[in-house]
């Protein structure tokens, strides 16, 4: 599997890997940055072992993660990654998504889920993209109802956070056939 460049005018996702990650390193370090997230990657050692493990997903042919540029600062702004990707039944999900705060708000997220909702229904013809959300996590689960996913229930309890709590998990998901309606409506004019 050969890793895809998806690109715009506005943003660069690339494969992350252990060549790029320090590029993330001031970002990962901002407070609070992914405070809902069971991952930790507020140190360079905890970040590359974060990096490390989606590197090995990637090899496992069950993650695709990606590094953020955006194109308008010139600078990279995070990580998003393909996860948990089944080929069988063409379900994957998109998260492990993190940018700066100062990324946060500018449009920078639409326009690269956008990019990775293209390539997963017309490139890769999956039939199902999921997001997966902290029940807590207001702004994520608004972010994902503006993108036209669905709500399709809670899993209670079913993660362990770095501090010992146990979060329940928001399921989200956009279907191929609801995806030309949502590229005309919610993506029109990117």
């Amino acid at each position: 599997m050969t890793a895809p460049q998806l690109e715009n005018t506005f943003v660069k996702l690339s494969l992350l890997d252990l060549s790029n990650y320090k590029q993330l390193h001031d970002i990962a370090s901002e407070k609070d940055l992914i405070y809902y997230s069971p991952s930790n990657i507020s140190t360079p050692d905890t970040l590359k072992e974060y990096v490390q493990t989606a590197v090995d997903g990637y090899y496992r042919k069950t993650t695709i993660p990606f590094i953020i540029y955006d194109k308008k600062t010139k600078t990279y702004a995070g990580s998003t990654r393909f996860g948990l990707i089944n080929w069988n039944n063409k379900v994957l999900h998109i998260g492990w998504t993190w940018i700066g705060k100062k990324f946060q708000g500018s449009g920078l997220n639409k326009q690269m889920k956008f990019l990775m909702l293209q390539y997963a229904f017309e490139t890769l013809l999956f039939e199902k993209v999921e997001f997966r959300i902290d029940e807590r996590n207001i702004r994520s689960r608004k972010a994902a109802e503006k993108l036209g996913a669905t709500l399709e229930g809670i899993l209670r309890k079913d993660t362990l956070m770095q501090d010992g709590f146990r979060r329940n998990t928001c399921c989200y998901g956009i279907l191929k056939e609801e995806w030309p309606d949502i590229k005309k409506t919610v993506f029109n004019g990117l």
